[in-house]
């Protein structure tokens, strides 16, 4: 029986494994990879497919431990994304995100939603320069937000409707995205 022989090919897939089972090189690879598969935006749900929030009673807890009462965002268009610090996907989509907050803050409700501990969410908005407000659930989410997987992010129009629901990275500051947003201020 021969001894297979080591070619390149072998060589880059071998050290691309070692790299996937390190942790401290794991990671930045994860997010280098969800951001080439973030590349796109994501889809608007047709509108006979729409799923409305009746329901507002729903608190969360701000980085400044102010309470966010989300009946406030009744009648507003609501951007509402569920991440963690630790979550390549949402590292990878976050300075999608982050550019898109910094467009629209004054005209969308931003809701930046994490169970972390409100000390390591800080740390990572203050080493990303992140300009963002983050809250964390002081009750449980409303029905429709149950999440089961991150990143997941909900855009709801002005009547309560989700026009997007997102499950993945995905391009926040696509062109889509922002005529979407713009059309639903319009509203």
């Amino acid at each position: 029986m021969k001894r297979p022989k080591l070619n390149t090919s072998n060589i880059i897939f071998i050290i691309g494994i070692l790299l996937l089972i390190i942790p401290q090189t794991r990671q930045p690879i994860q997010i280098f990879l969800h951001k080439g598969m973030a590349l796109f935006g994501p889809s608007i749900v047709e509108e006979s497919k729409r799923d409305k929030l009746t329901d507002y009673n729903w608190e969360l807890l701000s980085d400044t431990n102010e309470i966010f009462d989300f009946n406030e965002a009744k009648g507003k268009v609501i951007v509402i994304n569920f991440w963690a610090t630790w979550c390549p996907p949402c590292i990878a989509e976050m300075p999608s995100l982050e550019a898109l907050y910094e467009s629209y803050n004054e005209d969308v409700v931003f809701l930046f939603v994490s169970n972390e501990e409100p000390k390591v969410i800080q740390k990572f908005i203050n080493k990303n320069k992140y300009s963002f407000q983050f809250h964390t659930p002081k009750a449980a989410n409303p029905k429709l937000f149950q999440v089961s997987s991150i990143p997941r992010t909900f855009i709801i129009d002005k009547s309560g409707y989700i026009v997007i629901d997102k499950t993945g990275a995905a391009n926040w500051n696509s062109e889509g995205v922002r005529e979407q947003l713009n059309n639903l201020i319009k509203e």
